[in-house]
């Protein structure tokens, strides 16, 4: 697995050795964190330390190792960072991706899951019926959301070229334990360590703008569906509803009774769409899944890992 040390990525290693899995994560720690790997590593799971840009590690990792199945998570996510950079978004996004999947065709692994977005790579919703199911049109309004599409193209590449068995799964706005609340990305987690703070959480725009947040324990499940499945093409893991900011802002004011939980409303930031939801149900009729965490207890489960 790549990218395990990160947010979605440790929780994916736990649920994996927990049912039986032998798990190698290669991750260079540049945004994961080795904490967040402490129970995976007490558990039987090893550490690669490595780049994904570094296509000799994969591929000798890939050879020696010969895993079955290879989730991808590793990725640069932050859309900011991603129009300030957007060479530097695509040789992680894009060649770190093409260098998985050269590792996955040298392993002759069997199956390669990646996760992809689906809260960038359809653009802006607003205007269109929502939510949207994979055969929307893709317009990606930043490079993230490029580089991400790029990522599923080398999937289909990799089909047709080798045989070899992959899926991306959209992910809607992922939150839960272990999501970084000083990072750049993850609003909620962000949010969450704002009001453990005393402090008021800052409000791109003027907050009405939508997301689909989806816990991390459903896309981990989702995952692991996934990795079983013979099911290819993309696949969106969301749970079709639009929650706006300000609500979140509302819902973790009540929780966390901080009725000074007043936001700070800042500019708006480029390359953000102002609506966005994603239909699963294609992944309830052709991976058995579907999201099972409601907005409030994930919220407060959230909130109590901080």
């Amino acid at each position: 697995m790549t990218g395990g040390a990160g947010f979605i990525g440790s929780n994916l290693v736990d649920a994996l050795l927990a049912r039986g899995d032998e798990v190698i994560v290669v991750d260079d720690l540049s945004t994961g964190r080795r904490e967040n790997l402490e129970p995976g590593l007490a558990n039987g799971a090893a550490l690669v330390e490595a780049d994904i840009r570094d296509r000799a590690a994969l591929e000798e990792l890939g050879g020696r190792e010969r895993p079955e199945a290879i989730f991808h998570l590793a990725a640069q996510i932050d859309v900011r960072k991603s129009i300030a950079d957007p060479a530097f978004d695509a040789s992680i996004n894009v060649g770190g991706t093409a260098n998985v999947l050269e590792a996955a065709r040298v392993a002759e692994a069997q199956r390669v899951v990646f996760s992809s977005t689906g809260g960038a790579i359809y653009g802006e919703g607003e205007g269109q019926q929502l939510p949207l199911a994979e055969d929307a049109p893709l317009a990606p309004e930043a490079p993230y959301g490029q580089s991400k599409f790029a990522g599923e193209g080398y999937l289909s590449l990799y089909e047709r070229l080798y045989g070899l068995s992959t899926i991306p799964l959209r992910l809607g706005n992922v939150y839960g334990p272990r999501q970084d609340p000083l990072g750049e990305a993850g609003v909620i987690a962000i949010f969450c360590g704002k009001l453990r703070e005393g402090k008021r959480p800052t409000v791109f725009g003027d907050g009405k703008q939508t997301r689909d947040y989806i816990y991390v324990g459903d896309v981990v499940a989702a995952m692991l569906a996934a990795v079983g499945s013979e099911t290819t093409g993309p696949v969106n893991i969301g749970t079709g509803i639009e929650t706006d900011v300000l609500e979140l802002v509302e819902q973790l004011g009540a929780l966390g009774g901080g009725e000074s939980f007043e936001p700070e409303l800042a500019p708006p930031r480029p390359g953000e769409v102002q609506r966005i939801s994603i239909d699963p149900g294609r992944a309830e009729r052709e991976l058995g899944w579907k999201p099972q965490m409601g907005l409030a207890e994930g919220l407060r489960l959230t909130l109590d890992s901080i």
